[in-house]
């Protein structure tokens, strides 16, 4: 009979082999349960839920547009109130951004292709002209407008505006409501819908020039990026008003203005030398004298300076201005001296920020801001007091 030491090795034995198989069993469940990973060790799939969160566009088969409905009715109503300071009542837009109506017709809808994209002497080119898929049209509504305001309109809201659109380009009727359930309909009828082309190197193997590879090697903008384009068309001082001045003349799609040729290539708009006050008033010694003249009741003051800011901020103003420096538009203490003179500044800036602007400081426009009046008020009051930290 074996005594209890000789028996203890072969039960450690049986014991670490059960062991052993436990762990080859719960290191193979991991591999078992998850697709094959490329980079073994960097990250983990991701999950359905995460996907979904990521997977917001419109395809043009319309997978991925959201319930709902929108009538031409509401949609000029939120048209003109968040889309025509842009674009125009009617969609002819402005001097900054391309007519989106115009340039289609009745037989363009029954051919499905807009045949004036082929006539060279046709003066423009709308986005209704060239819109081939009506999702990319939601799409970019849902996500990119208003400008000032993007991802703020509901999907109703997202309907009745494109079905505004719509409408001024004649493809719906004024009475129509578009909706999920319609909207493949509605793009049978699109003027262009044929227009769609794979010759390019954006689609690979269909490019005959670039051999189906697309242009990634540009080299124009990987250096001094922050450089000023230099336009090369220009009309030669002596007939640059051959022809009356072109910013003033409207083309047949949209008011789409040329140069303005009253000035040389370079300068200041005529209009707005004409207007600079006598004597350089646009110096910071003259936002002083202003202000400390007779400053109005309420003006902003040095510690009142820090709430305007912030408000400013809030606003997201500062996304388009510095306050010291130009932005995408002015900086705020070069609005405060340009109308330092002016006895309604106040007035007169709070009606800009809260109806909008173009032309008084180039073709860039600032859409209308929909803020609180008190804030618009208090914004302004900070600027015509010289816009101070």
């Amino acid at each position: 009979m074996s005594s209890f030491p000789e028996r203890r090795p072969a039960r450690l034995r049986a014991l670490a082999a059960a062991g052993a198989a436990l762990l080859l069993a719960a290191a193979s469940a991991p591999a078992s349960a998850q697709p094959a990973h490329p980079y073994a060790g960097i990250g983990r799939p991701a999950t359905p839920s995460e996907i979904a969160a990521w997977d917001i566009d419109v395809r043009p088969d319309f997978k991925g547009l959201p319930r709902g409905s929108g009538s031409v009715a509401q949609g000029q109503d939120i048209w003109e109130a968040k889309c025509a300071s842009c674009h125009g009542v009617f969609g002819e837009s402005n001097e900054v951004f391309s007519p989106i109506i115009g340039g289609t017709t009745k037989d363009d809808m029954r051919a499905g292709r807009v045949k004036r994209l082929t006539d060279e002497s046709f003066p423009g080119r709308t986005t209704m002209m060239k819109l081939a898929s009506l999702a990319t049209l939601w799409d970019y509504v849902n996500r990119a407008m208003p400008w000032n305001a993007p991802k703020s309109l509901k999907a109703d809201e997202v309907y009745a505006v494109v079905a505004y659109m719509l409408n001024l380009a004649d493809v719906v009727p004024e009475n129509y409501t578009l909706s999920d359930r319609n909207i493949a309909e509605v793009q049978k009828r699109l003027p262009n819908r044929d227009g769609m082309t794979t010759d390019h190197g954006m689609w690979p193997g269909r490019s005959l020039g670039n051999g189906g590879r697309p242009d990634v090697k540009a080299v124009a903008c990987m250096s001094n990026c922050a450089t000023e384009p230099t336009v090369a068309s220009l009309l030669p001082d002596h007939a640059r008003n051959a022809h009356g001045n072109l910013a003033d003349q409207s083309r047949l799609v949209g008011p789409q203005h040329g140069a303005d040729t009253t000035r040389p290539a370079g300068g200041p708009p005529a209009r707005l030398a004409a207007a600079a006050p006598a004597g350089g008033a646009t110096a910071p010694a003259a936002v002083a004298s202003a202000n400390s003249a007779a400053a109005p009741a309420g003006t902003a003051t040095p510690s009142g300076n820090a709430a305007a800011i912030a408000l400013f901020n809030r606003h997201s103003c500062n996304a388009c201005h510095g306050i010291d420096r130009k932005l995408v538009g002015p900086g705020m203490q070069e609005v405060a001296r340009k109308h330092a003179g002016r006895t309604d500044r106040i007035e007169y800036l709070g009606a800009k920020i809260l109806g909008g602007a173009v032309g008084g400081w180039g073709a860039i426009l600032m859409p209308a801001q929909n803020i609180p009046r008190a804030d618009a008020e208090a914004i302004a009051r900070w600027v015509a007091a010289g816009a101070g930290r």
